[in-house]
Formats: structure tokens, C-alpha cells, sequence
């Protein structure tokens, strides 16, 4: 598939800009090939530079309450130094890779909720036109979709994807935000937990998956948050049963903070897990960078139509995502300012 939109000219008579991306959807870590593609104006121009951002819509957290701002986070010189002729065509290859931390936007096809773009910036004798938006599509890495594929097929169910703007203590999270995929409880958790969140930390040679559970309160103490992580490699995606794997890893989040484990088997007692926190949260745990091998299930990716990417993501509802790529990247352009003290460092 190909996105294709016609961004701003640079006053009445300036060159016009189409920027092409070739194939999609993308891979976290992988690359990002495309044309820049220019129509000279009614007379020359000096292109000054061209340059591709990526930019995201980012929650920001702060005492009284939530705020959305636009975050560039990468940017590429493509360009630039030359004149274009009047009406000329003239079109620029580049190649843009991804950070390995770019968040998922959709599952086996369907949306997530969470829209990135490519932004073409072009510089024409000291202006700049930000132009319009080309939406990229980026799917999970094989790993990242084993994890949550399990997680539906253990019955877990999703419940939104969100950008949050801070920092999670304690990890090699190089972004300055991340992504959390909240999931309501399977059955047999719901007495321990409201929701958990997932959050996937990728680096060229693993991930590293953060669970976060929303633990309920009691009638004299209110709820807290219980968090875990677990690092795993991209070469591990056909030695685990996965299934098992992280359903051991629920069992270790939830009875590593006091909460009973559900009836039917012990922790599996197989994996080893760095435990930490957000900025904020406890982070005296230590990373550890064991795996467990077990029984091989294949790539667990190409499991037909079960588990979450078709029985949790394939029951949301259009009305959940946005419709129009344009409006949500409408607004001011500020970076959400870190707050101390909040939710998120």
C-alpha cells in the first residue's frame, strides 16, 4: 500500500510537495523507504532542505488531570541546496529507519487507536511549511505479537492503547514516551487485578515486556499499582510455549506482591524477571536476562485466527479509533512538559 498526500505550497505560485511511502505496514526497528516528490512553482526556488519527521500524539499526565501534545521523536535531513526550476519536477529517494521503540498501531490488521506520522518539512528560502501528514503503520515484531497473542488466548481482553509521555524507571527505554496496551483481566486474575497494562521496550536484540497491574482495593485501603518486567529475544519467538510462558509471568506479577495466585498450578517457576517501576514506583529490583526454553510451538505468529489479535483487538468498535489522520494532529505543537511529582516522572 502506498500513502500518498499532497501537503501545502509555500505561498501562491511556490513548489508543491507529495510524499510517497512505498509498501507497509512497518516493523519497529526496520526501514522506511519513500520518494520526496516536488513540482517546481511559477518561477525557481531555492530548496533550502528537506526534512522527514516522525511525530506522534502524546498524553501528558499532571495534577489536574491529562493533556495531548504533538512529539517529534526522530527526525532526517533528506536534502536540500539546489534550485528548483520553475514547474520542474523533480523526485528524492530516502530511506528512514524506524526506532526500535516506535509504538504498534495495529494487530493482525486491525487498529489499535494509536496514529503516527510522517511529516514532510520543506525549507524554501527561509520558510518552513509543515505541510500535511502521511499515517504510518507500524504492526509488532513477531515477539511482541506472540505475547499478546497468548494473552488473549489466556482470556485477557483489550481494552485501549494509549502514548504516555515520561519515563519507566529502572529500563533501557530510550523514547521519550511509550506505549501501553491496557487489557482487562481474564477470569481467572479478575479477584487480583482491574486491568494490566502491557508495554513492549524493543532494542535490537530483544524486548523488554512490562506488565503493570491495576490491583483492586479493599474497603480500608485503596488500590496500587503492582509491576514486573521480562526480557526476552527476538530469537526466542520458537522456543517457548508462550502460552505457558506468560501465564507464568501474570502468576509471578501477581503473587510476587501479595496477591493469592489463581487455583490450578503453582508459578511455573521457569522464567526470571527484572522487576522495577515507573519513575516514581519502587525500583530496587535488578534486571535479569534469563529465558526459559521450552517445549518449541513454531512461530506462534502465524496461529491461524486465535488469541487476541482476532478474539480481543477484532471486537473493537470503529467509533474507538480515530477516523481522520488530519484532525488528530490538528492543535499546537508543544511538547508535553514533564511534571514532578506526577503519574509518570
Amino acid at each position: 500500500m502506498v500513502f500518498k498526500r499532497l501537503l501545502g505550497s509555500i505561498g501562491v505560485g511556490g513548489p508543491t510537495v507529495d510524499t510517497v511511502l512505498e509498501g507497509g505496514p512497518f516493523l519497529p526497528g526496520g526501514t522506511v523507504r519513500g520518494e520526496v516528490q516536488l513540482i517546481g512553482g511559477k518561477a525557481e526556488f531555492d530548496i533550502e532542505r528537506i526534512t522527514l519527521e516522525l511525530v506522534a500524539r502524546v498524553e501528558a499526565e499532571h495534577e489536574d488531570g491529562e493533556a495531548e501534545g504533538v512529539v517529534v521523536f526522530d527526525r532526517i535531513h533528506v536534502d536540500g541546496g539546489f534550485r528548483l526550476a520553475a514547474n520542474e519536477h523533480r523526485s528524492v529517494a530516502f530511506a528512514l529507519t524506524l526506532p526500535w521503540e516506535t509504538p504498534v498501531t495495529e494487530l493482525r490488521g486491525q487498529p489499535l487507536g494509536v496514529v503516527l506520522g510522517v511529516r514532510t518539512e520543506l525549507a524554501v528560502a527561509g520558510a518552513k511549511d509543515k505541510g500535511d501528514l502521511d499515517q504510518l503503520t507500524v504492526q509488532p515484531l513477531p515477539v511482541q505479537e506472540a505475547v499478546l497473542e497468548a494473552l488473549g488466548q489466556l482470556g485477557f481482553g483489550f481494552k485501549s492503547a494509549d502514548l504516555e509521555y515520561g519515563r519507566i524507571g529502572g529500563t533501557g527505554q530510550q523514547l521519550p514516551f511509550y506505549q501501553e496496551i491496557e487489557l482487562t483481566p481474564a477470569p481467572q486474575y479478575a479477584h487480583a487485578m482491574r486491568e494490566v497494562e502491557v508495554t513492549f521496550l524493543a532494542d535490537p536484540g530483544g524486548v523488554e515486556v512490562v506488565l503493570e497491574a491495576d490491583k483492586p482495593g479493599g474497603i480500608f485501603s485503596s488500590g496500587r499499582d503492582a509491576l514486573t518486567r521480562f526480557a526476552v529475544s527476538h530469537q526466542s519467538i520458537g522456543q517457548y510455549d508462550w502460552n505457558t510462558e506468560v501465564d507464568s509471568w501474570i502468576r509471578q506479577l501477581v503473587s510476587s506482591h501479595g496477591i493469592p495466585a489463581p487455583h490450578g498450578g503453582g508459578v511455573y517457576g521457569h522464567s526470571h524477571g527484572a522487576h522495577g517501576g515507573h519513575t516514581h514506583k519502587d525500583e530496587h529490583g535488578h534486571h535479569a536476562g534469563g529465558h526459559r526454553s521450552g517445549p518449541g510451538m513454531g512461530t506462534v505468529v502465524a496461529a491461524g485466527a486465535a488469541g487476541l489479535a482476532v478474539g480481543v483487538v477484532g471486537g473493537m468498535v470503529a467509533a474507538e479509533v480515530v477516523d481522520e489522520v488530519g484532525d488528530f494532529f490538528e492543535g499546537d505543537e508543544e511538547e508535553p512538559e514533564e511534571e514532578d511529582g506526577g503519574d509518570e516522572g
